[in-house]
C-alpha cells in the first residue's frame, strides 16, 4: 500500500476532500451532530437535537423507531449510494482508490439524504 501510495491518496482524500465536504454537510443540515474521522474512514452522528446531542434514534431501533434511519438509508439507496448505517451513525468508508470526482458525487448524494433525516430533527 505504501509502494502504491494508497495510504498516501487515503489521507489526501480525508484532508483535501472528505474532511471539508462532510464538515460542510454538518453545517448545512441540523441533524447532524458530529462528524469525525481521518483519512477515507469517516462518522456522521445523527441527532434530533444538536444541544442535547439526543441520538435521532434510540440504541436498537426498529419499526417506526426506525423510520428516520430508514428514510435516510432508502434516499441513498435510491440516489446510487450504498450506506454502512448503525444505530444513529453513518460510516463513510470509500475504496481507498475512489476518485475525487466519485467522491464528491457521493457527498452530494449525502446531502440530499440527509434532508431527510432533518424533517425528524426537533
Amino acid at each position: 500500500m505504501h509502494d502504491e501510495g494508497t495510504a498516501a491518496a487515503a489521507a489526501r482524500l480525508g484532508t483535501a476532500v472528505l474532511g471539508p465536504g462532510l464538515a460542510a454537510l454538518a453545517e448545512g443540515h441540523p441533524s447532524v451532530g458530529d462528524v469525525r474521522g481521518i483519512g477515507a474512514l469517516w462518522t456522521i452522528e445523527l441527532v434530533r437535537d444538536r444541544r442535547s446531542r439526543e441520538p435521532l434514534v434510540p440504541v436498537g431501533a426498529t419499526g417506526e423507531a426506525n423510520a428516520p434511519m430508514a428514510a435516510f438509508t432508502r434516499a441513498c439507496r435510491d440516489r446510487g449510494l450504498l450506506t454502512l448505517v448503525l444505530g444513529n451513525r453513518v460510516h463513510v468508508a470509500p475504496p481507498l482508490n475512489i476518485t475525487d470526482a466519485d467522491a464528491a458525487t457521493g457527498l452530494a448524494v449525502l446531502d440530499q439524504a440527509l434532508g431527510e433525516a432533518d424533517e425528524f430533527v426537533d
